[in-house]
């Protein structure tokens, strides 16, 4: 496969995520308003933060080591996948033990909230943590769609698992209020069910069909997606379970950094649950655009820069037209995430208060909401430089190199936990948003340092794309200063007319930084056309 062709299914996949993320973060959004109006802040925190976190960290530690090896040069030539499903098979056992130490963790060593208040504390632990373990069934399956740009099944799994998942949310909310914790743990539990089957149905079909045949599937039957071993060979590849061990080691670190202020609040107390609700649906609510547009694009492009460039080795020592393609997309990515990101900065602060004031009433709006969620915009900046800037590292970095950056993270996490203790002492739900833009801005700067690295030997630049056009800049500036100005005069206690207002003040400031950016970022509208929107890929080729 060219290099072309897999930054083409890269950005057919990227495309797909986001409209996926798009989907979830919607249905998400209506269910969480849907859910303040018959359930406590405090019950909300308990789920979104206390439970969430043993979910997610259970099955990040579980498996994200394992895929980002596995998914390094994984197209279907270059792997042993016998040795490949051997090894994502660890997976299973290794959240079993996971599952174990965790629920122990939340059940016997973190404060247990009031029975009364939150009913049914400790079952919805060991069902969380179940619903973790289901879901890591699947994950040879995923691995081998990932690798194989099996783009569609990912958005036809997690769509129907989300929306099942919603459904039985509002059902169980509406008719049977008094099961507590009960609805979301057994809501989890269909969730991850969901996709389980959807990708065992999936490869029940595909597996010896005309279609997996065409392609050279590396796979022939159903019993080779279960461990076994061929004669003459080892059972797994041990160069990839290294590489497996040094993401592992890393891995830690990372989830420290990516969950760090929901572990400070679970184990240090330093905010109450209902606190803790009233933080979690502001981070949801700041962090949409992260979600449903940062992350397909850094899952999809590591894999474009994975298959493309060869690790650990040198610009000069690899093929030009490769690095080139790279770098080029790697430009044209740093410019789509800032300017996206400055846009949510500028906007974020002026309307804020309107956003929260209309999702959750004055539950959100009175109290220190609107702070932390135009703290977030500005934070949002931070997230989507560093996810495409560690997306290049970590697919470039030798297995040396990943050794040596568990260190780096090392240092940050212990940073970033300090500093996120004291500045909530300081600063309540707002530390930590401060806390987290210094540390994403210590991993921007050693990606940055890592690129310039890269690249100075070489003709190529792609850090250029962090310098937006002085038109946009100015654009922006001015956007900044009328919706500064319109949020004072116009919102958000003067009636839903004034508040119109200010949306069609907000509306036009936005027209004119769109039209700014079609004017002066050619070469980006170019590269967001024929890249990542696939009705318009699909007729110019």
């Amino acid at each position: 496969m060219s290099s072309q062709d897999v930054l083409q299914n890269a950005s057919t996949l990227a495309s797909y995520n986001v409209v996926l993320q798009v989907m979830f973060r919607v249905l998400t959004f209506f269910l969480n308003a849907f859910t303040l109006r018959f359930v406590s802040k405090e019950l909300i925190g308990v789920v979104n933060v206390r439970l969430t976190l043993l979910y997610s960290t259970l099955v990040f530690l579980s498996r994200e080591a394992f895929r980002k090896a596995c998914l390094s040069g994984g197209s279907g030539k270059s792997h042993n996948w016998r040795q490949v499903i051997n090894l994502l098979w660890l997976t299973f056992p290794l959240g079993l033990i996971w599952a174990s130490l965790l629920v122990c963790v939340w059940l016997w060593l973190l404060e247990v909230p009031d029975p009364k208040a939150i009913p049914y504390y400790g079952p919805a632990v060991c069902l969380f943590a179940s619903a973790a373990v289901q879901e890591l069934l699947a994950e040879p399956l995923w691995v081998l769609a990932q690798a194989h740009m099996f783009v569609r099944l990912k958005v036809v799994a997690e769509s129907l698992a989300m929306v099942a998942k919603c459904s039985v949310t509002v059902v169980l909310v509406v008719c049977a209020r008094q099961w507590g914790l009960y609805i979301f743990s057994l809501a989890q539990l269909i969730y991850t069910g969901f996709l389980v089957l959807c990708y065992v149905v999936y490869f029940l079909r595909f597996l010896g069909s005309e279609k997996a045949t065409q392609m050279c599937f590396p796979l022939l039957r159903v019993g080779d997606l279960l461990p076994s071993r061929a004669d003459g060979e080892p059972l797994i590849n041990w160069t990839l379970a290294r590489l497996t061990w040094s993401f592992y080691k890393q891995s830690f670190l990372k989830q420290i950094l990516t969950e760090g202020e929901r572990y400070v609040m679970t184990f240090l107390n330093v905010l109450s649950f209902g606190d803790q609700g009233v933080y979690d649906i502001v981070n949801n609510l700041g962090s949409m655009v992260a979600r449903f547009i940062f992350l397909p694009i850094e899952e999809s492009f590591y894999i474009f820069f994975a298959k493309v460039l060869e690790r650990g080795r040198s610009v000069k020592s690899q093929k030009q037209e490769d690095v080139a393609i790279a770098a080029e997309v790697l430009e044209r990515l740093l410019k789509l995430v800032l300017v996206i990101g400055l846009i949510i900065a500028v906007f974020g602060y002026a309307y804020s208060h309107l956003a929260l004031d209309i999702y959750g009433g004055s539950l959100l709006s009175s109290g220190a909401g609107p702070t932390l969620l135009r703290c977030y915009s500005c934070y949002v900046l931070l997230l989507a430089v560093n996810g495409v800037t560690e997306c290049f590292v970590f697919a470039a970095m030798s297995q040396e190199e990943v050794d040596k950056y568990n260190v780096v993270m090392l240092g940050l996490s212990v940073s970033f936990l300090s500093l996120s203790y004291m500045l909530t002492w300081w600063a309540g739900g707002v530390g930590f948003i401060l806390a987290n833009c210094l540390n994403m801005g210590l991993r921007i700067t050693h990606s940055l340092l890592y690129i310039h690295r890269y690249f100075r030997s070489s003709q190529w630049t792609p850090l250029r794309g962090l310098l937006p056009s002085p038109l946009l800049l100015l654009a922006l500036g001015l956007s900044a200063v009328i919706t500064a100005l319109s949020q004072a005069v116009f919102c958000c206690d003067s009636g839903w007319l004034f508040r119109l207002v200010h949306v069609a003040v907000g509306a036009a400031c936005l027209a004119f930084v769109l039209a700014a950016v079609v004017l002066t970022e050619t070469r980006l509208v170019l590269f967001v056309r024929t890249q990542l929107l696939p009705s318009y890929r699909k007729k110019h080729t």
